[in-house]
């Protein structure tokens, strides 16, 4: 007969609670191309500066004692502080414009599959990490799975997924020369690749900090926090200034409401607790979740239809979770 040790027990409990968190996030996540689909003509980078930057301050705001308790912490690794938020400034960014450039389809596809990618090679380089046959069988899963999942609904909608993702119209086609087309769709990849790098690299960098004994609040709220007076102060205000259309109407005050509070602060205080337990390689693949919930909103709520291509990624990516989150054995 064998027992298990609390102390083990405890441990796997709370690295299954981190992982439940981590698809909670990943879950508000893939409401917002839903929420984005009820904009009016609203351009995806002032959508994206104001919900990361209202969010990245409300984070701020809420950790505000955890962040003065760890004040001479986030002192010592301000540098650490300032890396990450300088990533989380520049992630939205350029996922977005990775979407607009290069269509949501490849600049989806190119980011979720950087970000995992990204945080296994960032983890082996700066931390000791060991990375497990089931997280490589599941990467080659879930990877297949988006790829499948993005050609699916590419098929459906004759050559883009419709702008309902990412809240933004896709690289228009038809209009210019073959050659500026190929450049733009370039240009998107490489932001694309851009994007899934600084969310992993910010990842790495909250997780380094917790385990360097800042409180998660701490280290997701100063991160967040400078990120957000930096999106809000700067390229926030110009693009209110540029694109009013983000307050123009009801329906586009309650998209950009939402979007700031619920995924990109509900969502990031959820990810953050996850953080405390799960590795950031694992955590990034955990929000593959992510398109297979925007997907399955925009079938059921805006009508859009997938092919039998897209239903078997995701079913690729589904099997890709299960084998993140089973029980851990003592």
């Amino acid at each position: 007969m064998t027992t298990t040790r609390p102390d083990i027990a405890g441990s796997a409990r709370s690295t299954d609670m981190g992982s439940l968190a981590v698809l909670f996030a990943a879950l508000l996540w893939g409401t917002t191309g839903t929420a984005a689909h009820f904009n009016q003509d609203v351009s995806p980078l002032a959508t994206g500066a104001f919900a990361m930057g209202v969010g990245g301050l409300l984070q701020a705001v809420i950790a505000r004692p955890n962040i003065m308790g760890c004040l001479g912490l986030l002192m010592a690794q301000k540098r650490w502080v300032l890396l990450g938020a300088m990533c989380v400034v520049i992630y939205p960014l350029a996922f977005y414009s990775s979407m607009h450039l290069a269509g949501v389809a490849i600049g989806t596809v190119i980011t979720i599959a950087t970000a995992p990618l990204a945080a296994a090679i960032l983890e082996r380089l700066f931390g000791h990490h060991r990375l497990t046959l089931s997280w490589y069988i599941s990467l080659a899963l879930g990877i297949a799975g988006v790829v499948m999942m993005a050609m699916g609904e590419t098929a459906t909608h004759g050559g883009d997924i419709a702008a309902v993702s990412a809240g933004g119209d896709p690289m228009a086609t038809g209009s210019g020369s073959v050659p500026d087309a190929d450049w733009q769709r370039l240009g998107g990849i490489v932001l694309g690749i851009i994007a899934g790098t600084t969310y992993a690299a910010y990842s790495l960098i909250a997780r380094r900090m917790m385990d360097h004994g800042t409180h998660a609040r701490a280290a997701m709220g100063s991160l967040f926090g400078v990120a957000g007076i930096a999106l809000i102060a700067g390229l926030g205000l110009s693009m209110l200034v540029a694109d009013p259309r983000l307050f123009a109407t009801p329906g586009n005050t309650s998209v950009a409401l939402y979007m700031a509070l619920v995924p990109m602060f509900l969502g990031y205080i959820a990810f953050g607790y996850g953080l405390k337990t799960v590795a950031a390689s694992k955590a990034t693949l955990l929000t593959l979740f992510e398109p297979l919930v925007a997907a399955l909103l925009a079938v059921t709520i805006v009508g859009e239809h997938i092919a039998p291509l897209g239903w078997l990624g995701m079913a690729l990516i589904a099997a890709c979770l299960v084998i993140q989150v089973k029980p851990a054995t003592a």
